[in-house]
């Protein structure tokens, strides 16, 4: 590439939670000397989901991987100030652990048990309660339509998003890793190899590893390199209200509608405010999200008073009477074959690694990830928690891990 002006030894398409998490593991190995570039277009981050998701982490996954990545999460998050602390200041993330509450009729109670059998085995502090359980711990919630349900006694719960977003670049950048403002257009591959990226102004940067950390455009930017991976741009609402009743103790609630709803903040005196929404596989709601459409960030209030807020005041009878506040669309990099990430080199391209598809659990999964993918650029292989089961080779043949929790 003797065009290219400029040289590194890794290039991170993307500098969200992900893209800054593989650049600080890379930055932080002690073995490793070489440079790092994170190319992000948008450095206030007003379209990504780092900035725009519910930012939550829990255990309650059906796949042992996805388990496992997340008993990793919330131990990186409680002791962040170890990690990512730059000049003897720890960031602040305000992590709650509230813990998740998954709720199951008759017919979901036994998938429901399957998980938390799996979820306890592999160490996650997950209890399964049954109905008169559920309306002794949680006195304001109607369970009359409720068999079980399981909650994260701790290890789960809820943080500042944007305050980890901003502590991995922060700490990334210390350690010498540098941000450039612009966007990859494509992949150079050479003999089946990465050997640099093109941004969209003409410039390239020659390298000897690229990751594709970039969201919403992974699928596009991988097939510039003739990668196919099966990743669209959904849009997603969250959606604020205040509700003046008693709600102690809420946990972040899923609904057997599919509907969810945490508390966020402290309660005032106007009352407690609350976000939620409504799964994208139990809702028809199914929009792309496209940056470029001037309606982007339109948010369509008729889902949450139709579907969202019924479902929850059904399930929280205090619900019925609130007042809506704010809401805003984010976007999901929804991986269509199995809702769950695509992780690690890419089939038939040297030097391309994929972190893809996360499917609204990019924040919780991103300590994990970014280790990770830093063990395989560095030494070719995962030294810590394997993620295999999450490779792009289950995406070439065929075989889906498919998941059951899924919000």
């Amino acid at each position: 590439m003797s065009s290219s002006s400029e040289t590194a030894d890794v290039v991170i398409c993307g500098g969200g939670a992900i893209g800054s998490s593989v650049a600080y593991h890379l930055a932080n190995d002690p073995g490793f000397k070489g440079k790092v570039v994170v190319v992000e277009k948008d450095p206030t981050y007003r379209y990504a989901a780092s900035a725009l998701s519910a930012a939550s982490i829990r255990q309650q996954y059906s796949s042992a991987v996805n388990i496992r990545i997340s008993l990793h999460g919330i131990d990186f998050l409680r002791n962040i100030g170890s990690h990512l602390a730059v000049d003897g200041e720890a960031p602040v993330i305000d992590l709650h652990e509230g813990g998740y509450l998954y709720l199951a009729g008759d017919e979901g109670a036994p998938v429901l048990a399957a998980n938390q059998a799996l979820q306890a085995a592999e160490g996650a502090d997950i209890a399964l309660y049954a109905a008169p359980m559920l309306r002794s711990k949680f006195p304001w919630m109607n369970v009359e339509d409720i068999a079980c349900g399981t909650f994260g006694v701790s290890g789960e719960g809820w943080f500042d998003g944007w305050a980890v977003l901003q502590a991995f670049r922060k700490k990334a950048r210390a350690l010498g890793v540098e941000y450039r403002q612009g966007e990859v257009a494509r992949y150079v591959v050479e003999a089946g190899r990465v050997t640099g990226v093109e941004l969209t102004d003409g410039s390239r940067i020659a390298c000897g590893a690229a990751v594709n950390a970039s969201g919403t455009h992974g699928a596009r930017l991988a097939a510039t390199a003739g990668v196919d991976i099966p990743v669209r741009s959904m849009k997603r609402y969250v959606f604020s209200f205040l509700c003046k009743g008693e709600i102690e103790n809420c946990p972040l609630l899923i609904d057997r509608s599919g509907s969810w709803c945490r508390p966020e903040g402290k309660r005032g005196s106007d009352g407690q405010l609350f976000i939620g929404s409504c799964s994208p596989l139990t809702a028809e709601q199914d929009e792309e999200w496209v940056e470029t459409d001037p309606s982007v960030e339109d948010v369509q209030w008729d889902f949450f008073e139709e579907t969202v807020w019924p479902a929850l005041a059904h399930r929280i009878p205090a619900f019925e009477q609130i007042k809506p506040g704010r809401a805003w669309a984010g976007p999901y990099d929804m991986n269509e074959i199995d809702h769950n990430a695509i992780i690690g080199p890419a089939i038939g391209v040297k030097g391309l690694y994929l972190a893809n598809g996360f499917s609204g659990h990019g924040l919780q999964q991103c300590p994990a990830v970014g280790r990770g993918l830093a063990e395989q650029i560095l030494h070719g292989g995962y030294r810590s928690l394997d993620l295999s089961d999450l490779g792009h080779e289950r995406i070439v043949e065929g075989r889906p891990l498919l998941e059951t929790n899924i919000i």
